[in-house]
């Protein structure tokens, strides 16, 4: 499943820079995730990262895009194919 951004986000910039995959973007009033680049940092890192540094807990798992962790790994590949 790719990541979302909720209403609750104070646009505090935290979370843009954290993203490997550069799916996280400003909105026209809060951050966005791009869930065709998310990979819940699959292949970068454990955890994600966004989530790690929000201080407002404001994203979640987007239930729209639902994905396994195989998927994300496949995702994830795709992305770094498509960046060399």
């Amino acid at each position: 499943m790719s990541l979302m951004i909720t209403d609750e986000c104070i646009n505090c910039d935290v979370c843009e820079p954290e993203c490997p995959n550069e799916a996280i973007s400003q909105g026209d009033s809060i951050y966005v995730i791009n869930p065709n680049k998310c990979t819940e940092c699959v292949g970068h890192y454990d955890t994600p990262q966004c989530v790690a540094v929000c201080p407002v807990d404001c994203i979640p798992k987007d239930p729209n895009n639902k994905e396994s962790k195989e998927q994300l790994q496949l995702k994830y590949e795709a992305l770094m194919a498509n960046k060399g």
